[in-house]
């Protein structure tokens, strides 16, 4: 059977497809794994070689740190635990705080069980979640940024906002970042961006929100329907 192009809402349909399958899924492979990264690279694996199987698409590799970095898709996949919803990923530069990362994820919390009686994992997909590329910023700072746009900061506001914030960047280029905001508004973001050689992501604020946000589609959410 040809395989058919993959699309985003196909990419949204089959993550739905993906978790309802693999909560319900016995991991022999998983049982007594305790390292997050571990679990979280055996589910990616797992669900690129399910999304290959079916779909023509341009796959990731190191080199671009990307899953799905095709024009069309541009995604990157995350998987981690309800335990401590987060991740890392490589700090390209200051801007991506404000503006965002400059490309989507799709994001996949599980919460895991050992059975231990006949030593088999099972993940429960209790959250998933697809963010577009203008939601990736980091919330404090975009709210921040728009209140104070809002009450009319002008240039020099801005850059004392951001030296506040610490980041990692010179003066020169805060307020090269700071006329950029001038021109035009970020979108609030809905991650947690630690400052760190790599931006550490937190995903909590996606993992409970209860209102629809455009640019946010929430695939699987049991975390609000209990």
């Amino acid at each position: 059977m040809a395989k058919v192009k993959l699309t985003i809402p196909k990419l949204i349909e089959e993550a739905k497809l993906f978790c309802e399958t693999e909560s319900k899924f016995k991991n022999k492979e998983l049982f007594g794994v305790t390292d997050g990264k571990a679990v979280g690279t055996f589910v990616e694996h797992k669900f690129q070689s399910y999304l290959s199987s079916k779909y023509e698409y341009i796959m990731g590799s190191s080199a671009n740190g990307i899953d799905l970095p095709g024009n069309e898709i541009n995604t990157d996949i995350k998987v981690t635990s309800i335990k401590q919803p987060q991740s890392s990923c490589p700090f390209k530069n200051t801007e991506q705080k404000i503006f965002g990362l400059g490309y989507n994820l799709l994001v996949f919390v599980y919460d895991k069980t050992d059975n231990r009686t006949k030593k088999y994992a099972t993940l429960n997909f209790c959250s998933c979640s697809y963010i577009e590329k203008e939601r990736t910023a980091d919330y404090t700072t975009t709210k921040r940024i728009s209140e104070m746009l809002k009450d009319g900061a002008n240039r020099e506001d801005i850059v004392a906002y951001l030296n506040d914030r610490n980041l990692p960047v010179d003066e020169t280029i805060l307020y090269s970042i700071a006329e950029r905001i001038l021109l035009k508004t970020p979108k609030i973001g809905y991650l947690t961006i630690s400052n760190a050689l790599q931006w550490r992501l937190q995903y909590q604020r996606i993992v409970s929100l209860n209102e629809k946000i455009e640019g946010i589609t929430k695939i699987i959410d049991k975390v609000n329907s209990k």
